[in-house]
């Protein structure tokens, strides 16, 4: 059986609508290509082929969404244990070497998005934070090298 992928109860719901954001827009793009079959030559007709090419596309991306939505292993951030370093905990690392402090909210790859400050349990410097405790130094191979930092605090988030 398939790993349940933990996604936050925000993630979850941002899923839920582009998938009904997507299947609306398929709609429309159906009702367009089948206006631009009904044009004739399909070898050369540009609004079909195009139209074709917009459907794979929506239809790839409402497919990963419900394989994703499907295992999904839903949390609400705000209930989390702040012990360790887990799925859903705002921790604040120490850059050892840069000497700065950084904070990161631990999701899933789902809803994991770097310019709101968080990062996914999956990636180097996430993985390498996972389980750790106030206190606990530890390296992540990155790609430009070791990244070497210290957890200095780990908190709840205020989003689900």
């Amino acid at each position: 059986m398939p790993e349940l992928i933990p996604i936050s109860k925000t993630g979850f719901e941002k899923l839920k609508e582009e998938l009904s954001e997507l299947e609306e827009k398929r709609k429309k793009v159906a009702k367009d290509v089948a206006e631009a079959r009904e044009q004739g030559d399909l070898k050369e007709n540009g609004a079909y082929i195009y139209g074709r090419q917009q459907l794979g596309f929506i239809d790839g991306r409402i497919g990963e969404i419900k394989g994703s939505m499907n295992f999904a292993d839903i949390v609400d951030c705000t209930k989390v244990s702040c012990d360790k370093a887990a799925f859903g905990t705002v921790v604040t690392i120490k850059d050892l070497d840069a000497d700065k402090n950084i904070t990161y909210q631990l999701l899933g790859p789902n809803d994991a998005d770097l310019d709101n400050g968080s990062i996914s349990i999956h990636s180097p410097v996430g993985d390498a934070i996972v389980g750790l405790a106030v206190g606990d130094k530890a390296t992540a191979n990155i790609p430009r090298g070791e990244f070497n930092f210290e957890v200095v605090e780990i908190t709840k988030s205020d989003i689900e």
